[in-house]
Order: structure tokens, then C-alpha cells, then sequence
């Protein structure tokens, strides 16, 4: 069975849209979102916890210790699942002598990749839950909102059908609608891990890695006329593994668990700019992606992956 995950990870994910709508926002037409104040295109934090969602749906591994059931999923009555979550967790932990809203914490936290994961809110469904200080449980994976680095410019395109939905439309030749793309633009999320939050919920370094693989084929599998051609173009993980070494066991752990660096300063590092003679961006190859740690002068006690090469 794979361990408590141990050690922080800071990292930011880079991830591009060609004629495509990345997030349509319903309060305004479905248009792609945007920050008023700069143009720049905004993709939610719900919007990229949902891809992970549907990937690890599909295609998690066989069960290992941890279950990777979806609680937050299409069609699902979440208050259903909390109820049976008091039911099974009572039963299965009752030789623990755990409160009731406790062992259903417990349980769900292992049944449910998702509450062990980003956490959630689950003092609803049953009454032993309902104002527990159990209820709400904060998940160590966090996401930010993804921003576009330059501004975009969404685009209306009206469409054509030829066949009606309603009776009295049979008259017709056809019928008109519209959808909205984004030409082209590449945005940046950031991602934090805790390993003190990861210790509540119980999240494995398994569960780390599936959720990198998530990040990186999220796309790869949810094609569709709005996102045909979304890519993750970058994914650099920080994970901080201390600077004693052996020498200092205890320390060197705290030092893993808290971080040996500020993550805006870890991200610092990775410079995305428009190429010379560009003003707006067009293609992935109207960028240069520049990551300027090395070996060499990485903070002492981090540890660099690129998980997307």
C-alpha cells in the first residue's frame, strides 16, 4: 500500500485553446470567461477539478489500498452517498471507538479519490453530519484559477442546422444557433499540495501521481467541438525533499512537510514571453517557454520534475 504522502509540492500547469471555448460562463451566454479589467481569458478551478474528475472515472488504476469512486459526478445524489459513508464508516471503524461523523469522514476519504483529494462539504444528507465538526473537509490538493497570459478576443460564430426540434419550426430549410472560441491562447494554473492536509484525508503518493497524470491526458480525453484542440504544454512540479539529508532524519521531514521555498518564488522561474516581433499570439510557437532552474541554483531542498517531458 503506497505511503502518506510526506513532502509539499508547488506546481504550475501551462495548458493552450486553438478555436475552442476552454470554460463558457452560463450568467453570460456561454462566452468564454474573462477578467473585465484586462481581457485576459480566466479558466475556473472547479472547471480543471472536473477534468480530473472525469479522467480518474475512466481511467484509474485497479484499486490499491485507496478507492477512486467519483463523489462529485454526473447525476449523482451526493447526499446518498454521504448517508451510506455514516452507515459503512460506523460499521467498519466501530472497533476504533470513533464518533459516528468521524468513521464517516474516515470512509469516505478512502472510498472517494475526490474528497481525498480536493476535500469538500459534507455536513449535508444525513443528520449526524449536519453541523459536525466533521462536515467540511479540506482537501491538500488546491488549484488557482487559470489566467491567459495576453488578452483574447472571443469569438461569436453563427452555425447552421438543417433539421428542427419542434413542430411547428417543420416548415423551415433550418434553423440557427451560435457557439463561441477562443482563436488561440495559453493559459497558466497553479497548484498547491500539503502533505498536513494530506495526512487527514489519508492521500498517497499513488494518489499524487494519478492526479499528475490526470493533469497531463485530462484533455487528451474530453475532445469535444468546443475543446478540440486544448494541450498541456507544461507541467513543473516542485516538490521539496529538504536540505539535511540523512544526517538530520526528523528534520529533514519537517523540512520536506513545510517547504525549503516560496512557491511564487519557485514560479518566478518559469518565464513564458512572446517572441520577438510578436504582438499577439497566434501559436504555441509564438512562444518561448523558458525554465531557468538548474541543478545548480535551485533553492536548497527542492527537487524539479518536468512531468510533461
Amino acid at each position: 500500500m503506497s505511503k502518506i504522502l510526506t513532502n509539499r509540492h508547488d506546481f504550475p500547469l501551462l495548458f493552450e485553446v486553438t478555436n475552442g471555448n476552454p470554460n463558457g460562463d452560463p450568467d453570460a451566454g456561454n462566452m468564454p470567461r474573462l477578467d473585465p479589467n484586462t481581457n485576459k481569458g480566466i479558466v475556473s478551478d472547479v472547471c480543471l477539478k472536473r477534468k480530473v474528475r472525469n479522467y480518474v472515472s475512466e481511467f484509474a488504476p485497479a484499486r490499491n489500498g485507496n478507492g477512486h469512486n467519483i463523489l462529485v459526478r454526473q447525476g449523482a445524489v451526493i447526499g446518498r452517498d454521504i448517508a451510506a459513508g455514516v452507515e459503512k464508516g460506523n460499521d467498519e471503524f466501530k472497533a476504533m471507538n470513533l464518533q459516528k461523523d468521524e468513521a464517516a469522514v474516515k470512509w469516505l476519504c478512502r472510498e472517494f479519490f475526490d474528497v481525498r483529494t480536493f476535500g469538500g462539504v459534507l455536513g449535508v444528507g444525513h443528520e449526524v453530519m449536519k453541523g459536525s465538526a466533521f462536515g467540511q473537509v479540506r482537501g491538500p490538493v488546491q488549484f488557482t484559477f487559470g489566467q491567459s497570459f495576453h488578452p483574447i478576443t472571443p469569438l461569436e460564430i453563427t452555425i447552421t442546422r438543417c433539421a428542427v426540434t419542434k413542430e411547428e419550426d417543420a416548415a423551415k430549410e433550418r434553423t440557427m444557433g451560435n457557439k463561441h472560441i477562443v482563436p488561440y491562447a495559453l493559459y497558466a494554473a497553479k497548484g498547491y499540495v500539503s502533505p498536513a492536509f494530506a495526512e487527514r484525508t489519508g492521500f498517497t503518493q499513488a494518489d499524487l501521481d494519478l492526479l499528475f497524470e490526470a493533469l497531463l491526458q485530462m484533455f487528451e480525453h474530453d475532445r469535444s467541438a468546443a475543446r478540440g484542440e486544448m494541450v498541456v504544454r507544461g507541467l513543473y512540479d516542485f516538490e521539496h525533499i529538504g536540505t539535511q539529508g540523512e544526517t538530520n532524519g526528523e528534520q529533514n521531514k519537517r523540512e520536506a512537510r513545510l517547504g525549503c521555498a516560496h512557491a511564487h518564488k519557485l514560479f518566478e522561474g518559469i518565464k513564458v514571453n512572446l517572441k520577438d516581433g510578436k504582438e499577439f499570439p497566434e501559436s504555441f510557437a509564438d512562444y518561448e517557454v523558458t525554465c531557468e532552474w538548474t541543478a545548480e541554483n535551485l533553492p536548497r531542498g527542492v527537487r524539479l520534475h518536468k512531468r510533461h517531458e
